[in-house]
């Protein structure tokens, strides 16, 4: 870690195609789960800031959905919280995998290039390749354009992490402690309560389902025996999408539950009782009102 007296802090925006590896590393780096993961692309849909602190730094993550051609108004909400969080930055995270420049990666680093922030190139999973593989992988990218610092990573691994956050200090100015030191994000509980059971949704159910469900928490301030009463609604678009959540005779949705319960017990660190609803809600994805309602809202959205 870095040695030094000066007090540094800023904002830094993780930004690259869905399924980089994002959340992964803002997990890592604060020490819990404070954005959900699956090895489904597109699983973040909103900014997200986790809080990293130490002695002498205090970094704001600010996680976004990965950057994809929209195909209805709920991926283009997701487009435009990846590109407003390069507004108002210290530093951009540029994650990408150790693989050649795809067209994506080209289409991100052009915008970029009219970033002010200094980008860093991050490329995670180097876990999964061999080090002669990198060289080949950093001088495509270097085609594209100048970046401040090129770092490679594994959030999983947690391979390089300290280099990382040492190159990160050099470039955060001096700065207040914005947070508290116990602070690790900026979102209320019920927001992290409802992606931890969107998670579970993620991580069970088939390919049809899991961007076709939203999830809300109705209720979270009522104890009862001692336990936090946890009740949430899982939104979907078909009956049919009901069913497989649901499961025969409700297995699916206990799953969901079971599951969800121990992540949220983690989180919050007390017994709760969840319930959950499943709604219909059809082509809520499409639907601008349905969208503000639940969250996903944005002055300039539509």
């Amino acid at each position: 870690m870095v040695e030094t007296n000066k007090f540094k802090s800023g904002f830094v925006a993780l930004i690259g195609r869905p399924n980089v590896g994002k959340s992964t590393l803002m997990n890592h780096l604060i020490g819990q789960k404070v954005v959900i993961t699956s090895n489904k692309p597109q699983t973040t849909r909103n900014k997200i800031s986790g809080i990293f602190t130490t002695d002498n730094l205090q970094a704001v993550f600010v996680d976004t959905p990965g950057i994809h051609k929209p195909k209805n108004k709920l991926d283009d909400y997701m487009d435009k919280a990846s590109l407003s969080s390069l507004n108002d930055v210290d530093l951009v995270f540029f994650m990408v995998e150790p693989e050649k420049v795809g067209k994506g990666d080209e289409y991100i680093a052009d915008l970029l290039s009219k970033v002010k922030a200094p980008v860093f190139l991050i490329i995670n999973k180097i876990d999964q390749v061999h080090p002669d593989a990198l060289l080949p992988v950093i001088e495509s990218y270097q085609k594209l354009g100048k970046f401040a610092e090129i770092v490679p990573i594994s959030a999983t691994n947690g391979n390089n992490m300290e280099d990382l956050i040492s190159t990160l200090y050099k470039y955060l100015p001096e700065g207040p402690q914005f947070y508290g030191s116990d602070e690790v994000t900026d979102r209320p509980e019920y927001f992290v309560v409802a992606e931890l059971i969107r998670e579970q949704i993620l991580r069970l159910t088939q390919q049809e389902i899991p961007h076709a469900t939203a999830v809300v928490v109705d209720r979270m301030n009522e104890r009862i025996n001692g336990k936090l009463q946890v009740e949430a609604t899982i939104y979907v678009e078909r009956d049919g999408q009901k069913k497989i959540i649901i499961g025969r005779g409700g297995s699916m949705l206990k799953k969901i539950g079971i599951q969800s319960r121990k992540q949220i017990e983690s989180l919050l660190g007390e017994k709760i009782n969840l319930h959950l609803w499943v709604k219909v809600q059809k082509n809520w994805r499409t639907d601008p009102s349905f969208l503000k309602q639940i969250g996903y809202d944005s002055k300039d959205l539509f």
